[in-house]
């Protein structure tokens, strides 16, 4: 079976700029750097454990467990790992779940992140509409409140930007002897054959390894021409994110409002400027989820008139809001492929999955791919196996197909029950809220969900060493 793909890079055509590959052999020095230095020059072929496909979030963090595990790596990237740190790339922030963030201590990159990323203490959460401010909200008994106070008192998660993530992820690969980064390139020829992967990049470079890798999002080219459908519907909303200026400090807590058009989401941000060069200030992220119709009218405010489309459906608990700087619309979909591998192929992060933001699981659903992944691999070359065989993949998609799959159908199913303004089913929402509320046993159980604690966990996620 060979698989041709195009996926060059229209920026290699804009600026002209040429192809190169790093090899990791000093990694002292490559520590300094963030960008890959170019391979040495006449190297035929190159061969490692994993080809990943796709450089990005997902693809990096694969990359670096693997290597904690002692599998080197070969990443793909179709952009240069230095043009996806530019603030103008991805506005997006993430929650790290408490999982999540045990995954990225046990592989060596949260002490890169830490600074950058701010404790959840609280998430509250209500049931409102336009013009209903948080503050009537929590005078009604009918919301759900999560403290980390009722657990050990730790974190439940943590918000980090994306650009914060990726300067992270950046300094990391460039510090690892195992990985070897490819971007910007792209594959030209990909073969998936009984015993190996082997492939070739445009530039003429080829590449041989034991198993593919698809990080490549989620509209995946290798799990298209893998022939692995995927269940898919586009929501009638759109995503608008940016980071808010206000004017009291949020202490931690996150607040997520429920609207007709779907959830409206301030979470925590460490203090910082909003745009380049500007003052520092108290910052949320925000993540409001807009009827796709309105969406681009509403980025397109002027910064005075979005702060008051913001205080409408917020209110003044944080004291006055404020934006500078940049706002993203992203259309919202979900996605779920039939099956997570192939003849040595394995699919991660949204090239397997791609979910509603309405809980902030999406990069979490990723990141536990990777530990569920990386443990199987693991534990095949301890025991002097083949780690590409279908055998190891079928343990990875056992481990992980349950978990997604009652993510995908709850993600769904809460933006479905929230994203309206039916009464009776507003009734039945807000009294779900209060109940779970008022149930301690209940709350702790959904609070440890959140954290990404429950269930058949990879000794990452448990904060266990590979």
């Amino acid at each position: 079976m060979v698989i041709r793909i195009a996926i060059q890079s229209s920026l290699d055509n804009a600026a002209g700029r040429g192809q190169f590959c790093c090899s990791m052999t000093d990694a002292q020095e490559s520590a300094k750097q963030t960008e890959p230095r170019p391979a040495t020059p006449g190297k035929a072929e190159l061969c490692a454990d994993l080809l990943i496909v796709g450089g990005g979030l997902v693809g990096g963090c694969m990359a670096i467990a693997a290597a904690t595990g002692g599998l080197t790596s070969i990443v793909v990237d179709r952009l240069p790992l230095a043009g996806q740190l530019d603030a103008a790339f991805d506005g997006r922030s993430s929650a790290i779940a408490r999982g999540s963030q045990q995954v990225l201590a046990g592989v060596g990159l949260w002490p890169q992140l830490a600074a950058d990323a701010e404790p959840i203490t609280e998430i509250r959460v209500s049931d409102g509409k336009v013009g209903a401010t948080l503050r009537e909200a929590w005078v009604s008994p009918l919301f759900l409140h999560y403290d980390s106070a009722a657990l050990d008192g730790e974190p439940l998660g943590y918000i980090l930007e994306n650009r914060a993530l990726r300067r992270g992820l950046a300094a990391a690969l460039a510090g690892h002897r195992e990985i070897t980064v490819c971007a910007p390139a792209a594959l030209a020829e990909l073969e998936r054959r009984e015993g190996a992967v082997t492939g070739r990049l445009e530039d003429g470079r080829r590449l041989r390894c034991s198993l593919a890798v698809a990080a490549d999002g989620r509209f995946s080219k290798l799990r298209q021409a893998a022939g692995i459908d995927a269940q898919r519907w586009d929501y009638p909303q759109a995503g608008i994110v940016c980071s808010v200026g206000h004017e009291l400090p949020h202490g931690g807590v996150a607040h997520e409002h429920f609207l007709p058009a779907g959830p409206f989401a301030l979470l925590p941000m460490t203090d910082g400027p909003l745009a380049a060069g500007g003052p520092r200030v108290h910052r949320s992220s925000l993540v409001w989820t807009e009827k796709r119709a309105l969406a681009d009218a509403m980025v397109a405010l002027d910064d005075a008139a979005f702060a008051e489309e913001l205080m409408r459906r917020f209110g003044d608990s944080l004291g006055a809001l404020w934006v500078a700087g940049k706002r993203w619309s992203y259309p919202l979909s979900l996605l779920h492929a039939e099956r997570y591998f192939d003849r040595r192929l394995a699919l991660v992060g949204d090239a397997a999955h791609a979910i509603h933001p309405i809980a902030g699981q999406g990069l979490n659903l990723g990141i536990r791919d990777i530990a569920a992944l990386v443990e199987a691999l693991v534990d095949a070359r301890r025991l002097g196996l083949d780690i590409g065989t279908a055998e190891v993949l079928a343990r990875y998609q056992r481990w992980r197909r349950f978990d997604t799959t009652a993510l995908v159908i709850a993600t769904d199913a809460l933006n479905r029950l929230f994203s309206n303004d039916l009464a009776p089913l507003r009734l039945a929402r807000d009294l779900g809220l209060a109940a779970v509320n008022r149930l301690p046993t209940a709350k702790r159980y959904f609070m440890r969900h959140a954290m990404g604690m429950v269930g058949d966990l990879p000794r990452l996620v448990r904060g266990e060493p590979l």
